[in-house]
């Protein structure tokens, strides 16, 4: 296997992009499988977005006066394994310097990546925003990686909170947070989902028209 692991489905991607994250939540719990959710010190960089795809991890590295030509050769080089169609998330295992700004959100988003969840920094924040990237991060600020960080690990599984995220793990994210959803687990947990969201919408609909909601949800089982 290679370090993308097993290519996942277009039509399991489209489904995760219409679920939200609390209703993924619930479906992981029902079926045992932890609570999957990110710290929610992660949050997103703009109000509103959403995130669903499968993961691309990264980790990294705080260094000391590391050459700056370095430190850029490696990050780019960094920013042309992530492939399109998938989430960068990112374990840089510091809690100083910026690990996403303008230009690399112009880069990913330009070559197809969905977007990204650091559990480190970010800087540009409005540039990014215009860019149209989907990032979730920790922490604002100006300070940057040059001479700092360096990544030291692709497609290896990285630990984020009490979350071991694997390179294909379904990331779902929005302004609730961020499940993360075992590979091996995705199809069942989209289809349980998918069901729970269409009972849901009956129980919508019901309170909607005025029913109590000890009824509606004896009617339906979901609230």
């Amino acid at each position: 296997m290679d370090e993308l692991g097993k290519a996942p489905s277009p039509d399991l991607d489209k489904l995760f992009q219409r679920l939200p994250a609390s209703i993924v939540h619930d479906m992981m719990r029902a079926q045992g499988l932890g609570q999957g959710v990110l710290p929610p010190t992660i949050r997103p960089i703009a109000e509103g977005s959403r995130l669903a795809g499968p993961a691309f991890t990264v980790s990294g590295r705080a260094v000391k006066d590391h050459d700056a030509h370095e430190t850029l050769l490696a990050w780019t080089a960094m920013l042309s394994r992530v492939p399109a169609g998938h989430v960068l998330v990112m374990q840089p295992n510091d809690s100083i310097v910026a690990h996403m700004g303008e230009l690399s959100a112009e880069a990913l988003h330009l070559r197809g990546v969905l977007g990204a969840v650091i559990d480190g920094g970010c800087r540009d924040v409005e540039r990014i925003n215009a860019v149209g990237l989907p990032v979730f991060c920790r922490y604002f600020t100006p300070l940057d990686v040059v001479g700092c960080w360096l990544p030291d690990r692709f497609g290896e599984a990285v630990i984020i909170g009490d979350c071991e995220i694997a390179t294909g793990d379904v990331m779902v994210a929005d302004t609730d947070g961020i499940c993360v959803v075992p590979q091996a687990h995705a199809e069942q947990v989209a289809a349980a989902a998918e069901t729970a969201m269409n009972q849901e919408n009956l129980v919508r609909k019901a309170i909607l028209e005025g029913i109590d909601p000890e009824t509606a949800y004896r009617r339906h089982g979901k609230f």
